[in-house]
């Protein structure tokens, strides 16, 4: 039987027809949109949001693997557009031409700029990290001239070997002995802190020790460092208004950094008070401090006056990011990468050896302690670090703002305020730098009949390169270099099964959910034997 549809229900039905149809069509223009700007763009462009949704869902995932994969469909240089009403407007770029141009061949035209000094300055203040033009070169130029005197490098070398072996091996072993899985991030975070505050500051906070006693700062510092990278992904106005309402990730960050402050200025406090006692004791006098900070407390500043307390904490937050950070989360990935690469990992036990067979009436030492001449000549181990470093370099972006208009030397137009991010994580996995092999963990690329060979720092610019190349560049390889050996030497570092590896958005490249890892420990004699 047919029922007969009335007017009214076939008008109905067409609507819905009409409907779907739109709803149909929409979807194939937003689709043909889509990859038409994705084709002409690299990202689509969307009305009013720009490239944001992009960045946005991005943000979920590895965003450092996104940049990475973008730039290596982008000729290694792209522009990404924000919303109008943002300041998320930049030119993104992996290509060591451009990089060489603005670290150092127009370096005046690329300093850090107004748009980075202000998203960071509540954490990094004024320190080297932040600051540009006189600021800077003082800054520098003052480190400079300690880091390469002899005093200095006395005083690294044996803070270093005093923490390594009176707390690092011993906290290790705690744990193996006792078949305690660690958080080898953790433990390597509280060496590189200890470490970096008695040569910058003269002070040991004691944070590495047996028991891991809870360090309030460091906790503090990792969260300021992870709120502060969030102000990067987010469109100025937002988070100065949220910053203002005391919101968020805004509210986390004065939290954390009211924490920093506390640290830095105790130990301001401290060494001043230590200062004045100095004065007056003639033994003292003779001794001369020659940390860091007590270097710039006895400086003026241009107007022949003491630096204020503020000055003096933002040298202290700058020097403990430049210090504590880097060497630790690379270190982090090195052990990572070797649990994943055995052969790696016998071969540098295998040049440990080697060296140890090579001391004059060579006998088994308890505890072994590697000779700083020994350190210099563990050139595969140099390699694997700087490997590891090449595929997770401990600063993954770094920012420069454009003075005067310029053409980068790939023909990319930068204009005047344009903001420029070069992305060194990125670099590490473009085939046109390092072959079709860039994304494997291979050690030999570094050496040249069996010696290590360093890279042009625009090629490799794990330390950066220029005028702002990293000072602390040759003792961050002893340093590493001396704490891996060590470790390597004694155990097996076997990372936990199934642990979630990927890395955390922060100024540097901490692994989110740390290094959980078992400690397996080697018969010595049979290493040597």
């Amino acid at each position: 039987m047919i029922i007969p549809l009335s007017f009214s229900s076939f008008f109905f039905f067409l609507q819905h027809i009409q409907v779907a149809e739109f709803i149909l069509s929409l979807l194939v223009f937003l689709l043909i949109y889509y990859f038409r700007q994705k084709q002409l763009h690299g990202l689509p462009i969307w009305p009013l949001l720009g490239m944001l949704p992009s960045l946005a869902f991005a943000l979920h995932g590895n965003i450092y693997d996104w940049i990475s994969d973008l730039l290596s469909h982008q000729n290694g240089t792209f522009t990404f557009k924000g919303p109008s009403f943002s300041n998320l407007f930049c030119v993104v770029t992996a290509d060591p031409r451009n990089l060489e141009h603005l670290l150092k061949t127009n370096f005046p035209n690329f300093p850090k700029g107004h748009y980075f000094r202000d998203t960071v300055r509540d954490l990094l203040g004024d320190g080297i990290f932040n600051a540009d033009h006189d600021t800077w070169q003082r800054q520098r130029k003052t480190a400079s001239i300690e880091f390469h005197s002899t005093k200095f490098r006395h005083l690294t070398t044996d803070s270093l070997l005093q923490l390594v072996h009176a707390r690092l091996l011993p906290v290790l072993q705690n744990a193996a002995n006792n078949s305690i899985a660690i958080d080898l991030q953790a433990i390597l975070l509280r060496l590189t802190f200890d470490n970096v505050c008695m040569i910058a500051f003269g002070v040991d906070p004691g944070c590495l020790q047996l028991g891991l006693p809870n360090i309030p700062f460091a906790k503090a510092f990792e969260d300021a460092t992870e709120a502060t990278v969030v102000r990067f992904v987010t469109p100025t106005c937002i988070w100065k208004a949220m910053r203002f309402l005391n919101i968020g990730t805004e509210k986390r960050l004065k939290e954390s950094i009211k924490g920093v402050d506390e640290f830095a200025e105790q130990v301001i406090r401290t060494r001043k008070k230590q200062l004045s006692q100095d004065d007056d004791d003639d033994d003292a006098k003779k001794k001369q401090r020659s940390d860091l900070l007590t270097i710039f407390m006895r400086l003026k500043d241009v107007n022949g006056k003491p630096f204020s307390d503020k000055f003096l904490r933002d040298i202290c937050v700058n020097f403990i990011l430049a210090g504590r950070d880097t060497s630790s989360v690379a270190l982090s990935w090195f052990f990572w990468l070797l649990d994943k690469h055995p052969l790696v990992q016998n071969k540098i036990l295998a040049e440990i050896t080697k060296l140890l067979k090579q001391r004059q009436h060579f006998e088994i030492i308890t505890p072994l302690v590697f000779k700083p001449e020994e350190i210099k000549k563990m050139e595969y181990l140099q390699a694997a670090l700087s490997e590891a470093l090449r595929l997770y370099p401990s600063v993954p972006v770094d920012h420069k703002e454009v003075v005067e208009d310029d053409i980068f030397p790939d023909g990319t137009v930068v204009k005047k305020g344009t903001k420029v991010i070069y992305a060194i994580y990125a670099m590490g996995r473009m085939e046109g730098i390092w072959g079709k092999d860039c994304k494997e963990f291979k050690p030999e690329r570094w050496l040249k009949d069996g010696r290590y060979m360093s890279e042009s720092a625009y090629k490799f610019t794990a330390f950066n390169g220029g005028p702002r190349l990293c000072l602390g560049k040759d003792f961050a390889y002893y340093q590493m270099k001396f704490v891996a050996a060590s470790i390597i030497y004694h155990y097996n570092v076997k990372v936990v099964k199934d642990h979630p590896v990927v890395p955390k958005l922060a100024l540097t490249m901490y692994m989110k959910h740390g290094l959980k890892v078992h400690l397996l420990k080697r018969d010595e004699s049979k290493i040597i034997y």
